[in-house]
């Protein structure tokens, strides 16, 4: 960091020809306008109701159910060649829906069929255990890195726990850790069934070479998204004509034929049903709402085309109040599914149609084809695709970018891997809580100095070459000022004070005269944060020195006003708008009490 005599850059006016700007209190607000703006940029920051303004009565009515009816918007514009790419998109999506539909099924431990068309009577174990621990609230500070490491946890204990179909065993151990797992596989080796085995090794060695295949050769994606209703296929027609269910192989067995009746009946709105249900409700919605937007971005990105939160929510909102009426359970749109839909280039929500008459085809006359379905090849199918959220490059770029990060990811994932599913979360979530108030608690301040030839003021670590003014100290707050960070900044401003102080002094310079605060960075400060800047001005005072603001935000400037901090202690024309500004002041009045005797407390705004 260099230190010399302040030059102003050429072209600049000199100090007592320019004349600054002052810094505006912004205007009061109506209290209930004030909260309806909050409440409004909170809920619906992208405004999606601007297109309704100055439009005819017919026209919002119009524009209404096309945003409520996305039909209504593409419907007019639909053609043949729209229709044959859905048709092909359906059918393909089909044929990874309905064995991947019954896999999961038989994942959460209902029976094979509501993979297809059935009602969750009994939750998943997951969402079950969440909510009776009330720990919903969790979801909120679930990170990207916490998300990463909690998906790969879970998709390798659900991918071990794959291994009692894949060894045929019928007894297993009923907890999630790997090594409550492992221990039930090898402690049963006697009864492992080498049949099921080799079957299992045979069909995961299939299923995982399609997906190699298919990601070298994107234009082949359709060899993976057929595997696994070829493997469901294969496996039916092996077992019938080898007759391997008597040799322990086990089979799905008879699945229900035709359509579930509607379900509306069967909702219970009594306790204890209830409560489970809104807290269970309110996780998966959570977590299927995020997924679902996340993946529509994912894509959006590639067609170049915005999606609407808003409409989002309120398509997996219908469809699901909707699905629970007629016997389906929670919907969303994962992420294999809808990379499948896309590669086979569907063109509009037809194609879904489509996917949705092929299930219902299936359910009325081929559910007894699927007799001879070896379990095996279902835990073939689940640990495929658990195998693809481990992702083990997210964690490689996580460790790359930042190491907290890192050890937030692999925290939850060893907690689920080790310990359950609540472990990882809770461990995982504790630790980016404890970051999160690191970052509040400890903001970054930092010395600023000039860059030459300019009238540009920045970080004097990160830019060693620029130079300190004398007898100015700039410091940076890169944070908003709250009661849990008050102390602290209070604390480090002196410290920074004592030592530009000891500096000046060992080096020989001009004292130190002015503290300028940047307060670019602060956007709002509470009542702590302003008993701090009135501790600092006295402290200020105290070494006879003056304190500068240097673009203080609205927020700030009018809760500072309505303290009346600036008008009995700061003073307004201590306020500038820039950096630049406020140094150019002090620099004036540095040179003028070098010519001729004047006080400190002279403002820059009377010269």
């Amino acid at each position: 960091m260099g230190t010399a005599d302040y030059t102003f850059p050429r072209g600049a006016e000199e100090p007592h020809r320019r004349r600054h700007h002052t810094v505006e209190v912004p205007l009061p607000q109506p209290f209930l306008k004030s909260l309806q703006y909050s409440v409004k940029e909170t809920l619906f920051p992208d405004d999606p109701f601007r297109q309704f303004k100055n439009q005819k009565t017919s026209r919002k009515v119009v524009l209404g159910l096309k945003y409520f009816l996305p039909i209504c918007e593409w419907a007019p514009r639909y053609n043949l060649k729209f229709l044959k790419s859905d048709l092909i998109a359906g059918i393909t999506i089909a044929s990874l829906a309905i064995p991947q539909g019954i896999s999961y099924a038989k994942l959460a431990n209902l029976p094979p069929i509501l993979g297809l068309c059935g009602i969750s009577y009994r939750f998943p174990k997951i969402m079950i255990k969440l909510a009776r621990k009330g720990l919903g609230f969790l979801v909120d500070f679930l990170s990207h890195a916490t998300i990463v490491g909690f998906m790969g946890g879970a998709a390798t204990v659900v991918s071990l726990q794959q291994l009692k179909g894949i060894f045929g065993l019928k007894h297993f151990t009923e907890a999630t850790d790997v090594i409550s797992v492992m221990r039930s596989v090898f402690s049963q080796t006697h009864q492992w069934r080498w049949e099921s085995g080799v079957l299992g090794c045979g069909f995961l060695f299939f299923l995982l070479s399609t997906k190699y295949f298919s990601t070298k050769k994107p234009k082949f994606f359709w060899v993976a998204a057929m595997a696994p209703l070829t493997s469901v296929i294969l496996g039916s027609l092996l077992v019938y004509f080898t007759h391997a269910e008597r040799h322990g192989v086990q089979v799905i067995g008879n699945l229900k034929k035709g359509l579930n009746p509607l379900s509306m009946s069967d909702l219970v709105f009594t306790s204890p049903y209830m409560s489970i249900a809104v807290k269970t409700g309110l996780i998966t919605g959570i977590i299927a709402l995020a997924e679902g937007i996340a993946v529509g971005r994912s894509f959006a990105m590639f067609k170049n085309y915005n999606i609407d939160g808003n409409k989002e929510m309120i398509a997996f909102g219908m469809m699901n109040i909707v699905g629970s009426l007629t016997s389906c359970y929670l919907t969303t749109g994962p992420f294999s599914r809808s990379a499948v839909n896309f590669n086979a280039g569907c063109k509009t929500a037809v194609s879904n149609i489509v996917m949705a008459i092929a299930v219902m085809f299936t359910l009325l006359f081929l559910t007894p084809l699927f007799y001879y379905t070896p379990l095996v090849v279902l835990s073939s199918i689940i640990m495929v695709a658990m195998l693809g959220l481990i992702d083990y490059q997210a964690a490689i770029h996580l460790w790359k970018v930042d190491k907290f990060d890192f050890l937030v990811c692999m925290s939850a994932y060893f907690g689920v891997v080790f310990g359950s599913v609540e472990i990882g979360l809770v461990v995982a979530v504790a630790i980016s809580i404890a970051r999160l108030l690191l970052f509040v608690s400890r903001p970054r301040t930092a010395v600023k100095g000039n860059i030459p030839n300019s009238m540009i003021y920045r970080n004097t670590e990160q830019y060693p070459y620029t130079r300190t003014v004398p007898g100015i100290l700039i410091l940076e707050i890169d944070a908003p000022i709250y009661f849990a960070n008050a102390g602290y900044l209070r604390e480090r401003i002196t410290r920074w004070i004592e030592e530009e102080e000891e500096r000046v002094k060992t080096s020989g310079e001009n004292s130190l005269q002015y503290v300028i605060l940047d307060m670019s960075a602060v956007g709002n400060i509470d009542t702590s944060g302003i008993s701090m800047m009135e501790e600092i001005k006295k402290i200020i005072d105290r070494r006879e020195l003056k304190l500068v603001l240097a673009n203080p935000k609205g927020e700030v400037v009018k809760k500072l006003t309505r303290s009346k901090f600036i008008d009995d202690n700061l003073g307004k024309e201590w306020m500038f708008l820039t950096v630049g500004e406020a140094v150019e002041a002090c620099s004036f009045m540095l040179h003028t009490l070098k010519t001729e005797p004047a006080s400190k407390e002279e403002p820059w705004n009377n010269v």
